[in-house]
């Protein structure tokens, strides 16, 4: 079986954001998956180091892990961070719920990821910080002979 692993770990900047997702998106290769999957990897990755770098840190900076294992033909990805933990998990699940003051956020994060990933879990606890983990299987390809 085929199985491999990556980590990366950064401060909790959203220029970073687009770090992690390439990071992902790259390790992920080695499956050969479709752009359409390295799409709706790289979506829910962004909605989930999006989500730690905006939420986990209101008072100071900290880092945001990012582990992506594969095993066979599934993804493992395991966002986390060490903030402030989210208080209620299944509200912050329900669409449009969000904590933003400011307005600049619609709530659809978790969401989105559900929509992209075959599963995702949420742990969480306040105060020691949040570990999102998402799972995508990816298609087999089918290859030529002779090629």
């Amino acid at each position: 079986m085929n199985s491999n692993f990556m980590e990366v770990v950064f401060d909790a900047k959203s220029e970073n954001e687009s770090f992690a997702r390439a990071c992902v998106a790259a390790f992920c290769l080695q499956l050969n998956p479709t752009l359409d999957e390295i799409a709706d990897i790289k979506t829910a990755v962004s909605e989930s180091v999006t989500n730690a770098v905006v939420h986990a840190y209101p008072s100071h900076r900290g880092q945001v892990r990012v582990r992506c294992e594969i095993k066979g033909q599934q993804v493992k990805i395991v966002v986390s961070d060490d903030g402030i933990g989210i208080a209620n998990i299944a509200m912050a699940r329900t669409p449009l719920y969000t904590t933003s003051k400011t307005g600049d956020r619609s709530g659809m994060g978790f969401t989105v990821m559900e929509g992209f990933m075959d599963k995702v879990e949420v742990e969480s606890s306040e105060r020691h910080g949040t570990k999102i983990t998402l799972y995508k299987e990816i298609a087999r390809s089918c290859v030529l002979v002779g090629e």
